[in-house]
């Protein structure tokens, strides 16, 4: 790869900064001849100035000067490196600050007095450093913009997984099509205030969809049934959870794990009087705690054909009231202290027409 680094100075601008004029004329000689572009300046304000207006892509600097140092500038400009490198000019006194340079971020130095070849090798080599190290930082950007497509597309994919797992069941339940992609969303905001990284975030989303996923088991006599349930109807279709439970467990893909944690759990009650297990508190799973109390908010806020939409007010007082008892304290407080996000994300996300049209 080095190979094809090659520096050609008819392309390459090139900035003398020394206060003194002689020395300035004997670089701009040398480098000129060989074949660069060149600017001067006498102090670091003019080489400020100069950098303001123009591309530069290396500059060649004295360390010692009257005002601002060397030192100076390689620190102002260090933003800009490496589009614009820097090999400092000093003596040999100056030494120390010369290594104080290197460690900002100079490409190299060239000691007093100099050869015209030293001064050669050392711009050269400077600008072959600058150009892998652009080079290296453009593949490093591509490379992170790529994984950054590679990612969204595996967020995405997951999304697609889950609402075809549901699609099924989704035709044969009362549930619309937006409540299930808004439950998803809802997660992704509460586990964004729980602190969650990004792909623990990414998998709530996908998985919360999947609650219901076990009702595809329950026939349609009970699952579409106008009325209310008998006692034995109730008994079957509280086995949704498990069937759901069933259908997703023994994956390996961490979205579908999840899944099957909370359709088995996100009936389950804080009190311990929800089902399939009556389990209580934290013997409930995080994510299936979090499911029960979305799922609730979701279906109370939106119109069915059975019924309509709740106000917002009523709405609150029911999560209030069944804090402790059907929902974790903790995810109500929460939720309640950050209800504007959960109302952007339902009002952002209304059900489709067809979605209330029984007959589709």
């Amino acid at each position: 790869m080095n190979d094809d680094i090659k520096v050609v100075p008819e392309l390459t601008s090139i900035l003398v900064v020394d206060d003194l004029p002689i020395v300035r004329f004997s670089l701009q000689r040398i480098l000129t001849k060989a074949g660069y572009r060149v600017r001067e300046a006498e102090h670091v304000a003019g080489a400020l100035a100069v950098l303001a207006e123009d591309t530069i892509d290396l500059i060649l600097c004295d360390i010692q000067m009257p005002g601002a140092s060397g030192l100076d500038l390689v620190k102002a400009i260090e933003p800009r490196i490496p589009d614009t490198s820097v090999v400092m000019v000093s003596s040999l006194e100056d030494a120390e600050i010369a290594i104080e340079c290197l460690q900002q971020g100079a490409f190299g130095f060239v000691l007093k007095p100099f050869q015209p070849r030293e001064i050669l090798v050392q711009v050269s080599g400077a600008l072959r450093r600058r150009m892998l190290e652009i080079a290296f930082r453009d593949r490093e950007a591509q490379l992170a913009q790529k994984v950054r497509e590679q990612t969204h597309e595996i967020r995405e994919s997951r999304q697609e997984i889950a609402l075809r797992l549901i699609a099924a069941s989704e035709h044969r339940d009362n549930e619309t099509g937006m409540h299930v992609r808004r439950l998803g969303l809802y997660a992704a905001e509460m586990a964004t205030l729980l602190g969650w990284d990004q792909d623990r975030i990414d998998t709530i989303q996908a998985a919360v969809p999947m609650h219901d996923i076990g009702k595809i088991g329950v026939p349609d006599a009970i699952l579409q049934k106008p009325g209310s349930l008998t006692e034995d109807e109730w008994v079957i279709m509280k086995r949704h959870t498990t069937m759901g439970a069933a259908i997703l467990k023994g994956s390996t893909v961490p979205f579908i794990k999840m899944g099957a944690q909370i359709a088995i759990g996100h009936h389950e009650k804080w009190d311990g009087s929800g089902y399939p297990k009556g389990l209580k508190g934290e013997q409930i799973s995080l994510e299936a705690r979090i499911t029960a109390l979305l799922d609730v908010y979701d279906a109370v806020s939106n119109r069915r054909h059975y019924k309509e939409s709740w106000a917002e007010d009523r709405v609150t007082s029911l999560i209030q009231e069944g804090r402790g008892k059907h929902f974790d304290p903790q995810v109500v407080d929460l939720f309640l202290s950050n209800f504007d996000r959960f109302r952007a994300i339902l009002n952002a996300n209304p059900d489709e027409a067809h979605d209330e049209d029984p007959g589709i």
